[in-house]
């Protein structure tokens, strides 16, 4: 698979990336034998890896640089997914709702009287 490294703490040698296929975000943590194959990741490198799934979450496991500091600025320019779109102001025209005019001349008392007026 391959990603985009969105972010990373290098002193906790974990990461967030971005995967190509859009689906969840796979988190990756350094294990000490990993430290042998040093890879430091940093926001923006775009990465290939391997995925494994458990208990509903997505890990990378041996990252391989692929090219460094490609998407910079990927992880700010995101929208969060729940993020409402804003409303512009002044921008629409209200119009008050008027009856229709065999609405307003039918003043029904019952379902029976209404079928009627139609």
């Amino acid at each position: 698979m391959f990603g985009v490294v969105l972010w990373s703490d290098i002193e906790d040698r974990k990461a967030v990336i971005w995967c190509e296929d859009h689906g969840d975000l796979a988190f990756y943590s350094k294990t000490e034998e990993a430290c042998l194959s040093e890879v430091a990741l940093d926001a923006g490198d775009l990465v290939q890896f391997d995925l494994s799934v458990d208990r509903h979450l997505r890990f990378a496991h041996n990252p391989r640089l692929v090219s460094e500091g490609v998407y910079p600025n990927l992880a700010d320019s995101l929208v969060p997914a729940n993020a409402a779109p804003q409303a512009r102001r002044g921008s629409a025209e209200i119009l008050p709702f008027k009856p229709r005019e065999s609405e307003s001349a039918t003043t029904a008392s019952g379902p029976e009287e209404v079928v009627r007026a139609f």
